[in-house]
């Protein structure tokens, strides 16, 4: 199946710029980029669609670019934005771009003339006269200001927008046109509030090179209920397991709504659609066991953080997800991965079996309760546990016993508030 057929069997297609793209991505081999913004260390799920649409291209024989904004990473895109971006200093910049090129490369096979380049190499050396005069000549101050970011931003009084981020829409217009030059770039794919720039690209290459040039985009991935794709109760879900351990991300996509799923599993995953229309029906029959989240959830986590993490994930919910659930029968690793983000406080080995580690004390010292009084009147209830075990004699004291592999005591209050102890082990 030819790249765009795919794309449209599995919905991701929200505009194409010209019917003539279809028979161009059909008949030739094609080059075309997609652009990532350099806003944090790490791409978040939902720059995971672009990631995925880059390997299908590649997959479908054409060639990939993954482009990295070094020069507009230091602008700021305001699509989407209701207020100015904190603009990143050099650094930070840097160390940015070196994380989000470890994440494209993990997705493109580079043994080909598939590219990872840095928008930096042209812009950082532009002469802003000859800008002006041979590139913002083409564009049309009364369009730009129609642009949806654009008169949003204009009609707020009090955020307004600044002339930096005003010119990122010539920018990223002028990236088409250098990867045009450079490689023969012919498309531009991105997420749906992209079109404006993709079309203002587009026509400058025609505008200068007399050639044609063309943009596809996607839809942008929404919830059913109508919260932000690819938040959870902790806040972003990252690509890094730095940031978001696979065990968390496995668990993001385990608890996808039933609504949602189907439509995910066409987009995040490379099973056939007919594949998925099986699991749409088994799931259908037998909501309760998930069927669906489970394959998606191992699919993605399976790609991003590769087979053993998934292992580990699929190990750490069977047990953690029991309600007689033993933490001992996990790995220190798997601990870590499933608790990776919970309030943590170093505990010295000496202070186990000592007056210091008695539970009251722990639990107001690390703020799971207000005070000692506030804990002793809840232990009793079994409000508490130690290791997934209720505790309700106040005299008890944290000892050697506790210790979980890697050196962990699990406190929890409640269903959801939990607190990691990390004993030295020195």
């Amino acid at each position: 199946m030819d790249f765009l057929a795919e794309l449209q069997q599995r919905d991701l297609v929200h505009q194409l710029s010209a019917p003539e793209v279809a028979a161009l991505l059909r008949e030739q081999r094609v080059t075309g980029y997609i652009g990532f913004d350099p806003t944090a260390d790490s791409l978040h799920v939902g720059s995971l669609l672009p990631l995925m649409t880059l390997l299908r291209f590649q997959r479908a024989g054409h060639r990939p670019i993954g482009l990295i904004g070094g020069g507009t990473g230091l602008i700021g895109d305001p699509s989407g934005r209701t207020s100015e971006r904190s603009l990143l200093d050099r650094e930070r910049l840097a160390h940015n771009l070196a994380g989000i090129r470890r994440q494209v490369q993990r997705f493109l096979d580079l043994s080909g003339d598939a590219l990872i380049v840095d928008n930096a190499e042209w812009l950082g050396s532009l002469n802003l006269i000859d800008f002006l005069r041979d590139i913002g000549k083409h564009f049309s101050v009364n369009q730009m200001i129609a642009r949806d970011s654009v008169r949003m931003r204009l009609e707020t009084r009090e955020q307004g927008l600044s002339f930096t981020e005003f010119t990122y829409m010539l920018l990223q217009a002028y990236d088409f046109l250098a990867l045009f030059d450079r490689y023969g770039c012919r498309l531009q794919m991105g997420g749906s509030d992209q079109w404006g720039n993709i079309l203002s690209g587009s026509d400058l290459i025609r505008r200068l090179r007399g050639a044609e040039a063309y943009g596809v985009t996607m839809p942008l991935v929404t919830r059913a209920d109508g919260r932000k794709f690819g938040k959870s109760e902790e806040g972003n879900v990252w690509l890094d397991e730095r940031r978001t351990s696979p065990y968390q991300f496995y668990q993001f996509w385990i608890n996808v709504d039933d609504a949602d799923v189907i439509r995910y599993l066409k987009y995040f995953t490379f099973l056939p659609v007919p594949e998925i229309a099986e699991i749409e029906r088994e799931t259908a029959a037998a909501p309760e066991k998930r069927t669906a989240q489970r394959v998606l959830a191992e699919e993605v986590t399976r790609l991003v953080h590769g087979p053993e993490a998934l292992a580990r994930a699929v190990r750490a919910t069977s047990v953690l997800f029991r309600k007689d659930a033993d933490y001992r029968e996990l790995t220190a690793q798997e601990l870590e991965e499933a608790f990776h983000g919970a309030p943590t406080t170093i505990l010295d080995r000496a202070v186990l079996g000592t007056p210091e580690a008695g539970l009251v004390a722990v639990l107001a010292q690390v703020g799971l309760y207000s005070s000692r009084s506030m804990a002793r009147k809840d232990l009793p209830s079994g409000a508490v546990t130690v290791n997934n075990r209720p505790v309700r004699e106040l005299d008890r004291v944290l000892s050697e016993s506790d210790l979980l592999p890697g050196g962990f005591i699990i406190l929890r209050k409640g269903k959801k508030h939990h607190h990691v102890l990390r004993v030295r082990q020195d």
